[in-house]
Order: structure tokens, then C-alpha cells, then sequence
């Protein structure tokens, strides 16, 4: 099986991962902050092993898991026709994973600052790059928005994909936002993103009425 590049870059990234959470433990608490509420306050904690690692395990997973995809799709043949922007997708959340475990351990050793803050920007990348991943996907089971009408129809799928892909990119626009107001950055990231979900479901069955009806 061949690798590409973006597996490797990944790869090292995971690494990079083990080698910060080896070089950090002997000056970790025994327990780890691990979840932050709305209001940025820790209200969570795992034991100093899995506060550490947990993180880098999820992401050697995931990277399997992207790994995989494209393989084993019945539609396959598509995805290699977007690929270059799955692989950078791949890449982009790698880098999110580890941007959120770099500042999981800088608290942890004693920094201070709202959690949710710092995540509103990395957020707001990834967001709008699913927006331009979207809006490249062909029709496949894996990436893009797949409901059981996008499925069915590749018209439908282009129509949703596209509009999904714009709001998508709204949405992360909006979520840089939370960077100022912190106050309403967990409302900044979700809510778009929620009724982004909302609406491409409903467009995706209305397009798909619409287009059964012409080709009735």
C-alpha cells in the first residue's frame, strides 16, 4: 500500500505528539485538565497517562481511519478526482488535534487563558476548509454532505455540495469572531455550523423533489 505525503507529514505530527507527551509527564499533576465548559472554566479531568496520550492515540486512529476511506469507497474513482483536497484536509486536522493538545499541555504546566478563545480561530480554519473540501467532493460515501437524496441524485449532490460548501465557509468565517467575543464564542462556533447541518438536510430533500418531479 502506498503512502503519500500527507500520511507522512501526519505521521510525523504523531510522533511529534508521543515525543511532547514523554518529554512533559514527569511534570504533569497526576490529573490533567481535559475539558473546558462554554465559559472556558475546566470541568473535566482524566488521570496524567491518558491526559497525555489519549490525544495522540485518537489521531494515529483517525489518520487510519483517512487512511482507509479513500480504498475502501465503492466510489472510490471520485475521490481520487478531489484528492489532493482530502489529503490537505487530512493534514488540517492533524494540525488542529495538535494545536488542541499543545494548549491542553500549556495549561496543564500552569499557563492561563480562555480555552475557547484560542480554539475559535483553529476552528474557524478547519471550518472553512471543509467549505472548500465540500464544494470539490464528488459523489461518494464517505466525504461531503450525504444525505439519502444527495445519494441518490448527482444533481442533487452537486446542488447541496456546492451550497454546503458556502455555508460551510461562512461558518468558519463567523467562528473567527469568537477570537474578540469570547464571551459568545461557543454560541459563534456552534450555532452556524448547526444550522448549516439543518439547512443542506431540508435543501438536499427539497432539490431532490424538485428534480424527481422533472424527470417524471
Amino acid at each position: 500500500m502506498k503512502i503519500r505525503k500527507s500520511e507522512v507529514i501526519v505521521i510525523g505530527i504523531i510522533l511529534v505528539s508521543f515525543i511532547i507527551g514523554i518529554h512533559f509527564y514527569p511534570q504533569m499533576p497526576d490529573r490533567i485538565a481535559s475539558h473546558w465548559n462554554a465559559r472556558g472554566e475546566v470541568d473535566g479531568y482524566m488521570p496524567k497517562f491518558w491526559g497525555l496520550f489519549l490525544m495522540p492515540f485518537i489521531s494515529a486512529g483517525l489518520l487510519l481511519l483517512f487512511m482507509l476511506i479513500p480504498r475502501i469507497d465503492p466510489l472510490k474513482a471520485n475521490i481520487e478526482q478531489f484528492r489532493g483536497y482530502y489529503d490537505g484536509f487530512v493534514v488540517l486536522m492533524a494540525l488542529f488535534l495538535f494545536y488542541l493538545y499543545v494548549i491542553t499541555i500549556c495549561w496543564n504546566a500552569g499557563m492561563r487563558f480562555n480555552m475557547i478563545r484560542l480554539l475559535a480561530p483553529a476552528l474557524g480554519v478547519l471550518f472553512y476548509y471543509c467549505g472548500i473540501l465540500i464544494e470539490k467532493a464528488k459523489q461518494n460515501w464517505f466525504i461531503g454532505i450525504r444525505t439519502p437524496w444527495t445519494l441518490s441524485n448527482e444533481k442533487v449532490w452537486k446542488k447541496t455540495n456546492k451550497v454546503g460548501g458556502k455555508l460551510f465557509k461562512i461558518a468558519g468565517i463567523i467562528s473567527l469572531f469568537g477570537m474578540v467575543f469570547h464571551q459568545y464564542a461557543i454560541f459563534l462556533i456552534i450555532v452556524p455550523v448547526g444550522l448549516t447541518a439543518i439547512y443542506t438536510v431540508v435543501y438536499s430533500y427539497l432539490e431532490y423533489r424538485k428534480e424527481t418531479r422533472i424527470t417524471a
